[in-house]
């Protein structure tokens, strides 16, 4: 089995232990497909931890970050935005707002809408999650020069544009 290990200190939940991620051997080991498995999930586990201190889970920064950004949206935007599906919005965003996070409330141009919009508690947590997100990208790319920083990047995206067109056709 492929083996991927971060180099976090506090493997999960901040147990001390270092972390882990294992693939089935059917899925190759020296595969690109089967590294972005054990990436996206190390990335995944590593934000969570990082996020937890805050209140809030992955996945629910960004669209936090989004309603920052852009200020209050339909829960269908969201939905676009986030290329998510109706229920796992519906989801993250009674989450959010259970925890004070954001508040709905009736839409002035369309009376079967309602917007989603960021509330005090959660501007203040901007700058948290910024720091957050920088921090991560540092784990990321921890012993990598500049120029391979700069490399990953368009590599990535080459990666992120096949997968798209693959979706597309």
């Amino acid at each position: 089995m492929a083996q991927s290990t971060p180099e976090t200190g506090n493997g999960p939940a901040g147990t001390g232990r270092e972390v882990t991620v294992s693939a089935p051997a059917a899925a190759g080991t020296e595969t690109v497909s089967n590294a972005i498995v054990r990436l996206t999930r190390l990335h995944r586990m590593v934000a969570g931890q990082l996020l937890r201190r805050i209140g809030l889970h992955p996945g629910q920064e960004l669209v936090m970050m989004h309603l920052w950004e852009l200020g209050p949206q339909r829960q269908t935007d969201l939905v676009r935005l986030m290329d998510s599906d109706a229920a796992t919005m519906t989801r993250t965003v009674r989450r959010l707002e259970q925890a004070g996070f954001v508040r709905r409330r009736p839409s002035p141009t369309d009376k079967r809408a309602a917007l989603i919009e960021p509330t005090a508690a959660s501007h203040a947590l901007r700058r948290e999650v910024e720091r957050i997100w920088s921090r991560l990208d540092d784990l990321v790319t921890a012993g990598l020069s500049p120029d391979e920083r700069t490399a990953a990047l368009p590599t990535l995206e080459l990666l992120e544009q096949n997968l798209a067109q693959a979706t597309a056709g």
